[in-house]
């Protein structure tokens, strides 16, 4: 027992040394770092606002600038320069980037991050004198570092406005539409889930969402939001000519009825019976499929986690897609994981067995998540006319 002791002893005493070590070198170090990066900062001032003359550092604390702002320079032309710290590929990238009085952009630098592929460190030249950041080519071969850049610079953009006494919406998507949905059904107390469309409504419904304490629903017509109650009766609107199409639409997917397809019954291609999980057939002929598609997560030479894609697609009587949904992935954040964005899976959407393969390719996910995605979408098809043909 003696002997088993002394050793957990040595490890102690040893690991207690090394952390007090640490915290000494840290104690030492950490200014001196900060003292750099604030140096940093100082000299790209000038650089990124050359006639800025002087410049004053503001309190940012009593503005509600956008999140990625991490400090401001008012320069003494009246223009400021912002500094911003962001997440590319990697995380603490830091921008500096000079706005003039017209919302131009003077100039922009990244003084530290952590890219593999450095194109951060002269991407900023490509901002300098433009007003328009979507003008600025997004970097194929660098999507996440170069698309948090650009971002950043609307950032800077956006807090110019403010600092100078000006207002801008810096809400995210996702937040604007939480607003609007509590805004138009204040009863629903901001919990909503998205209603899964399996009937073909009017083009003009982008979404449906359903209260989850039963409070009653809300559609999206491009920029209106209308709400209903659980008959699909109209609440609130602020467009009266689309009052209609949202209660239709309502009383239509409310009423829809799945009847889930026995798989046992059948006999499934070899594709089918390694993607297909679920299927169902709606009484107008549109069909439901659950499907699961093998990307990073499974197949991955490293980091595979044995997670894969969900998918649910509806399909419509004559083969085009009603709704796609991604209902679970665990692929690479920041790359793969994009198809669990409904920016992604949404773009399906009135594809048909052609047009699909139409959507964009996931930048840096060409390899696993991308073809597995779309070879579920395709064999969402395959089901399709599997089950068209069977079942009539």
């Amino acid at each position: 027992m003696k002997n088993n002791v002394k050793p957990v002893l040595v490890l102690t005493v040893i690991c207690l040394v090394i952390s007090l070590l640490l915290g000494v070198v840290n104690y030492f170090t950490a200014p001196v770092i900060a003292d750099n990066d604030q140096k940093a900062a100082n000299a790209s001032l000038v650089v990124v606002m050359p006639e800025g003359g002087s410049f004053e550092e503001i309190d940012i604390s009593a503005y509600e600038l956008p999140a990625t702002v991490v400090a401001a320079f008012k320069a003494e032309n009246g223009g400021h320069v912002i500094k911003l710290s962001t997440a590319g590929y990697g995380s603490g990238m830091v921008i500096m980037c000079g706005v003039n009085t017209e919302g131009m952009v003077t100039g922009a630098e990244c003084i530290a991050s952590n890219e593999t592929l450095g194109f951060e460190k002269t991407y900023g030249a490509s901002f300098k004198d433009v007003t328009d950041v979507e003008s600025v080519d997004t970097i194929a071969t660098a999507t996440l570092t170069t698309t948090a850049y650009k971002n950043a610079i609307k950032d800077a953009q956006n807090a110019n406005i403010i600092l100078s006494g000006g207002s801008v919406d810096i809400r995210t998507e996702e937040q604007i539409l939480a607003d609007n949905l509590a805004l138009v059904l204040p009863e629903a107390e901001g919990a909503f889930s998205e209603v899964f469309i399996a009937e073909t409504v009017d083009a003009s419904v982008n979404k449906i969402f359903e209260a989850e304490n039963g409070a009653g629903y809300v559609v999206k017509l491009g920029e209106n939001f209308v709400s209903t109650d659980a008959k699909g009766i109209v609440i609130n609107s602020t467009d009266a000519s689309v009052e209609a199409i949202a209660s239709d639409a309502v009383k239509l997917v409310t009423s829809t009825k799945l009847s889930e397809i026995d798989l046992s019954d059948y006999e499934l291609p070899r594709g089918l019976k390694k993607t297909l999980e679920k299927a169902y057939v709606t009484e107008s002929g549109n069909y439901v499929f659950e499907m699961k598609a093998a990307g990073y997560g499974v197949n991955a030479k490293y980091g595979a986690n044995g997670v894969y894609i969900k998918i649910k697609i509806s399909i419509s009587a004559d083969g085009v897609i009603i709704s796609c949904v991604t209902t679970e992935q665990a692929e690479t954040e920041k790359i793969g994981d994009v198809c669990g964005k409904e920016s992604y899976y949404s773009q399906y959407n009135g594809k048909d067995a052609e047009t699909y393969k139409e959507v964009e390719t996931i930048a840096g996910a060409s390899e696993y998540t991308d073809p597995a995605y779309k070879g579920a979408v395709r064999q969402s098809f395959e089901a399709y006319e599997f089950f068209k043909g069977g079942l009539e």
